[in-house]
């Protein structure tokens, strides 16, 4: 099958970051989108259109909250709000940004195809305790370096490092399946390691929620 990547732009006020995520037809997908201090009570968008002061939004923060099989919610405690996108079909491609109501900070352009993604992880959303760890498994069929990184935070390449006090492992390997995955593990896990990070092989890359909860009787016997 034909195999298919988004590229992202990112406009930052020193210039243009560029990277690509990758999508599949049918499938869904969370974008993460951060904001400074001084946008907390402003109101977000999810918008369609490459100029930004053309694009109409598809969801904002006030309302609508949810259109069709779009949605968005905002953290304004970690000032990231996300974007959820689900049953993904040829008419959603286009061009799509993140924008606060002063600015256009973020750039997605969203092209579908079939076929198995370059880069993909089948959940997006983990979950883990403290002290305890967490592995995500990053199926990928690209070439390049292999990154784990907070999102506007630091990052690990090689084989191990640590994040904040965290210890971070990677393993490049192959499953059972012949599919090439990098296992990403961070061990003695904090409350404040929950966040978005990005794994990335090559110019590709996939962002992840990791949530960290506090430690129960019942985790502690687990761990």
């Amino acid at each position: 099958g034909a195999v298919c990547y988004i590229p992202k732009y990112r406009f930052l006020p020193m210039g243009m970051w560029l990277g690509h995520v990758s999508v599949q037809t049918g499938g869904s997908i969370i974008f993460p989108c951060h904001y400074d201090l001084n946008h907390i009570n402003h109101v977000k968008y999810w918008c369609k259109g490459y100029v930004w002061v053309l694009c109409s939004y598809v969801v904002r923060t006030d309302h609508p909250k949810s259109s069709g099989k779009t949605s968005i919610s905002d953290d304004l405690n970690k000032r990231i709000f996300t974007v959820t996108m689900t049953n993904l079909t040829s008419w959603d491609s286009e061009n799509y940004r993140c924008v606060v109501e002063i600015n256009g900070p973020g750039l997605y352009f969203l092209p579908l195809c079939s076929g198995t993604p370059e880069l993909y992880v089948e959940q997006q959303e983990v979950t883990g305790v403290e002290r305890g760890s967490v592995t995500v498994l990053c199926y990928y069929s690209n070439t390049g370096d292999m990154k784990w990184y907070r999102m506007g935070g630091d990052g690990v390449s090689g084989y191990s490092g640590t994040l904040h006090g965290t210890s971070v492992t990677l393993m490049d390997n192959s499953d059972s399946n012949n599919r090439k995955v990098l296992t990403v593990t961070m061990s003695g896990l904090k409350m404040e390691n929950t966040d978005w990070y990005w794994c990335r092989v090559g110019e590709l890359e996939m962002p992840v929620h990791i949530t960290v909860s506090q430690q129960t009787e019942n985790s502690l016997e687990k761990y």
